[in-house]
């Protein structure tokens, strides 16, 4: 989950619901940068690559103080990332060579922690050049349409965590596609959001990300949590981009 404090309490939004979010903005770039079936994949790698999540267990909802927990207090799930790596594979090498490419980008920064997640990583590396070579990828090719994926999954986190600087400072986003380092602002309070350089198709778009808001602080249990979350109201925030 990403957990914001408001003055209402917790707001909550899902982990899937920010990859779908990312899979919006994704959607408004120009989609002439990929073929259509690679396109439509790195779509469905976007959307999907929070999926698997695991089941509510005792230190996965709640902080020691008990409040949600915020996905950046969680430990690295094996289990999660398995879980999705597996579900792309039904969908294909291009499918799982993108996902992969995500873990190995996340992930890589805990090599020699422990052999287990050494061996997993190690195995991404095997499976990326394997898939490569199937699929007759050029390398840079594919780093490129992962960059996209990147790109649009750190947008989103911004958007969700309500990151965007005030006074109209701008933030960097991620290097995308092209090469260009891209940033994101909002010039005037109520305004719509500015991206520089404009990457995408349209002048002006809505994106859109539902959330769950909890105006109790505390809880005992991840039981007492999940029951809160199953019949917290559910609102929708929009966000308004424009080409500045």
């Amino acid at each position: 989950m990403i957990v914001n404090y408001v003055p209402e309490g917790w707001q909550i939004i899902y982990q899937q619901a920010h990859a779908l979010l990312a899979a919006q903005l994704l959607h408004h770039w120009p989609a002439n940068l990929l073929p259509p079936d690679q396109w439509v994949g790195l779509l469905a790698a976007a959307a999907q690559h929070d999926d698997e999540q695991p089941t509510w267990t005792g230190h996965y909802g709640l902080t020691p103080a008990g409040a949600p927990a915020n996905f950046t207090m969680q430990p690295f799930s094996l289990e999660q990332a398995t879980g999705v790596l597996r579900a792309a594979r039904f969908q294909g090498r291009w499918r799982s060579l993108l996902t992969s490419l995500h873990l190995s980008t996340l992930y890589e920064e805990l090599r020699g922690q422990s052999q287990e997640i050494d061996n997993f990583l190690d195995e991404q590396k095997a499976n990326q050049q394997r898939w490569r070579r199937e699929l007759k990828l050029k390398k840079a090719d594919t780093d490129r349409a992962y960059a996209l994926l990147h790109w649009c999954d750190r947008l989103s986190l911004i958007l969700c965590r309500h990151e965007i600087p005030e006074m109209g400072r701008a933030l960097e986003i991620y290097q995308g596609p092209n090469g260009h380092t891209h940033t994101v602002s909002q010039p005037t309070p109520a305004g719509p959001l500015h991206v520089s350089p404009w990457p995408f198709r349209d002048p002006q778009f809505e994106v859109s990300v539902e959330i769950s808001t909890l105006n109790q602080l505390q809880f005992k249990t991840d039981a007492e949590l999940s029951d809160a979350l199953n019949t917290a109201p559910v609102t929708t925030l929009r966000w308004e981009l424009a080409n500045g």
